[in-house]
């Protein structure tokens, strides 16, 4: 089981900025993130806002960005953090099928921008699952459905079909292109989870999907289900000035803790999200952590 320092969940701004700063204070730090180029700073045309960067692209500056982090020694992971369990003292973090710990956690998630579809939290973990390469092999024989909300979905639509499931894919209209062709494609936007204590099916628009698992792969997993108790006031997590959480060793910043959602802000906030982490850390060797 690999171990950090600091888990940073989240590689925009406010998480690159935590971690470059960790590591600047010689703490190991592992950056979790999707696809980075999925990003809506990324596809920015132009950045006129930020000191020091005059009229630089987004896809520029992030690319910027994560060179200096990994110049400095950060180790970045491509997947979706599906949860964190505190657990003796540190934080097991959940990534695709892999698992990891760390001593303190920096939450940059920027904004879930995607409500629950109805019937999903309340099927979740009884046919609902938000990783096929984690969940797949329950399913192998059966049908299921996937709802594409990423690119990474593509991938996984096809394992599942790989391993015998009988896939049907629904999308949002995105291109599908590296689907297996065997899989069956609906679009619809409009996505209820259907079952009594189980997955029993999946309505999309005015067409019903009879299926036994659903999996929902969407870029990001909204915060009530990637750690439980943390608080949230308005869709945002609450923090002090300190970047602290309502949960010893975790911290938040960046457009998941509220306006405005401006990259100087973040990269702030993941700076002082760090020097928490790094104190935090450090009492935490000599005993005087509260």
């Amino acid at each position: 089981m690999q171990h950090s320092d600091i888990a940073v969940i989240g590689g925009g701004p406010a998480g690159l900025s935590a971690a470059l700063n960790g590591r600047i204070r010689n703490k190991s730090v592992r950056i979790f993130s999707g696809d980075y180029k999925e990003s809506g700073l990324y596809k920015a045309e132009w950045l006129e806002n930020i000191l020091g960067t005059p009229g630089m692209t987004g896809a520029a500056y992030l690319e910027s960005s994560r060179e200096q982090a990994a110049a400095k020694g950060a180790e970045f992971v491509q997947g979706r953090v599906l949860s964190i369990m505190p657990m003796s003292g540190k934080f097991t973090i959940s990534c695709g099928a892999d698992i990891y710990t760390a001593d303190a956690v920096v939450l940059a998630t920027g904004i879930v921008q995607t409500t629950a579809f109805p019937g999903e939290r309340e099927l979740l973990g009884r046919g609902v699952s938000y990783c096929a390469t984690c969940d797949g092999m329950l399913y192998r024989k059966k049908a299921v459905a996937v709802v594409i909300r990423s690119n990474e979905g593509i991938h996984e639509a096809n394992y599942l079909q790989e391993i015998g499931c009988t896939v049907t894919v629904v999308s949002d209209g995105r291109n599908l292109g590296g689907l297996d062709s065997a899989v069956t494609v609906l679009e619809g936007k409009k996505i209820v989870v259907l079952g009594d204590g189980q997955v029993e099916g999946l309505s999309v628009g005015d067409q019903t999907v009879p299926c036994q698992g659903v999996f929902i792969l969407r870029n990001t997993v909204a915060m009530s289900s990637l750690l439980s108790s943390l608080e949230t006031d308005g869709g945002h997590i609450k923090v002090d000035r300190n970047m602290q959480t309502n949960i010893p060793g975790v911290y938040a910043a960046g457009d998941c803790i509220g306006r405005p959602y401006q990259v100087s802000k973040a990269t702030g906030e993941g700076l002082v999200a760090a020097l928490s982490a790094v104190e935090y850390l450090d009492k935490q060797k000599t005993g005087g952590a509260k």
